[in-house]
């Protein structure tokens, strides 16, 4: 498993994207997350991003009596495994039914996360979890292309998928400011809801980690009847 430490962030853009360098080590994890390793401090550039045009993913009804904050990463194997096992019938049984508001928030181990995240906020919120839906089923080919020039490559083709025509997505994956806002606002959310790994749940405001899909429609249904 990688553990992070975001604070080391260089901005770079070139041919291949926005260029965002996180400094990583490796250590032993949860077998279901990946775990976050925070220095307790932020990056110059990421505290004086400005965050306010950042776009929170919601999913739902803004009345559903429930409210679920995912916290993943489209670099995050438990999370792909997630996205498919659970969210798919989350939204089915409580999303669509306007039992459950749902809010993706990501989180960043690597440049490569950050790249699928500008993709797939490239189209514009009303596509974006299409888009997270391609980049978590594609995960497992698109992470292991090669170097960061083919898997640049790779995460254009998704969003080709998605039609976004080449000049937009490229000027999306080199938005150096966009980038920055994101880090930003990544590490102003994991810090003030004590995120120390993916995926997490905030469910009406109380933490838990990854759990499968009976659990988490036991939790809500405990909710619901309350």
């Amino acid at each position: 498993m990688n553990r992070i430490i975001p604070i080391a962030i260089v901005a770079v853009i070139a041919a291949a994207g926005a260029g965002f360098w996180f400094s990583q080590s490796n250590g032993e994890a949860h077998a279901e997350q990946t775990q976050i390793q925070s220095s307790g401090s932020s990056s110059d550039d990421a505290a004086m991003a400005d965050t306010s045009g950042v776009i929170e993913m919601v999913m739902g009804s803004d009345d559903a009596p429930v409210t679920i904050i995912e916290y993943a990463s489209f670099t995050c194997p438990h999370c792909a495994t997630f996205h498919e096992g659970v969210l798919k019938p989350l939204k089915a049984d409580y999303v669509e039914t306007g039992k459950v508001k749902f809010i993706f928030r990501d989180v960043y181990f690597d440049r490569f996360g950050l790249w699928a995240s500008m993709v797939a906020r490239c189209a514009g919120p009303e596509k974006f979890f299409g888009m997270a839906d391609l980049l978590m089923k594609g995960q497992s080919e698109w992470t292991r292309a090669g170097d960061p020039v083919a898997i640049a490559g790779e995460l254009r083709k998704v969003g080709r998928l998605a039609g976004i025509e080449d000049e937009k997505l490229q000027a999306c994956m080199q938005d150096e400011d966009k980038a920055k806002s994101l880090v930003a606002w990544y590490e102003k959310n994991v810090a003030n809801d004590d995120i120390s790994g993916t995926p997490t749940l905030i469910i009406d405001g109380e933490k838990h980690s990854n759990m499968s899909y009976a659990d988490l429609k036991k939790l809500i249904d405990d909710k619901l009847a309350q």
